[in-house]
């Protein structure tokens, strides 16, 4: 293994300065999001998710925000996988967003609601046939004994569905909300005096908005 004590980047790319930051966390990370669409960055719309499960046990994964609304980031998962389990008996998560193009990182915490049922229905009417005929596949975060099971179950719901316009949405497939409480939009900066600015709700409706230390 390389030593990693060598491994060195100096951040140079960019500034935040609070006066120039918008009004809202969720104006802010739209721009960013765009931002990063923009600069052909993979997976511009993936963030590290991290729950916390029964047992205190803390766990992150990548999954993707589908919608920023209000102020709140939208994702879609199944509701038996093991973060949405986390999130039954703890309703409280963390979004963690990284653009190296870009040196930028924004994380967010707070509290977690279901999706209403006719959203899950709006939004699953737009995924790819192949998306909604996997939501039907996987028992997620189950065991699996092989790849071939997957491929069988797979090809007994193409099939199923064969010559169906429209294939109905899984009842334990749905979407989750992050209600913002505390968001922090960082930019790397050289000598790892990195900005950081901090939105906190500010009792009345709106957002404060802070610098950290480095």
């Amino acid at each position: 293994m390389k030593n990693m004590h060598s491994i060195r980047t100096d951040y140079v790319k960019g500034e935040l300065r609070v006066q120039n930051m918008l009004v809202t966390p969720q104006e802010q990370l739209s721009l960013w999001i765009d931002n990063a669409i923009e600069s052909s960055a993979l997976d511009a719309n993936a963030f590290c998710l991290s729950t916390v499960n029964a047992d205190g046990c803390p766990k992150g994964r990548m999954v993707l925000v589908k919608e920023i609304k209000g102020e709140a980031l939208i994702f879609y998962t199944n509701k038996g996988s093991s973060k949405a389990q986390d999130l039954k008996v703890n309703p409280r998560a963390a979004a963690t967003f990284y653009w190296p193009e870009l040196e930028r990182q924004v994380c967010i915490s707070g509290t977690v609601y279901e999706v209403s049922e006719d959203d899950n229905d709006i939004y699953f009417a737009t995924r790819p046939r192949e998306s909604q005929l996997g939501a039907w596949v996987s028992d997620q975060s189950q065991a699996l004994d092989s790849r071939d099971t997957l491929n069988k179950t797979l090809k007994l719901v193409t099939d199923k569905y064969q010559g169906v316009s429209k294939i109905d949405r899984p009842p334990n497939w749905g979407g989750f909300r992050i209600e913002f409480e505390r968001v922090e939009f960082w930019q790397g900066r050289a000598s790892r005096l990195h900005d950081r600015v901090l939105y906190t709700k500010d009792g009345s409706g709106g957002w404060n908005k802070s610098l950290l230390q480095p």
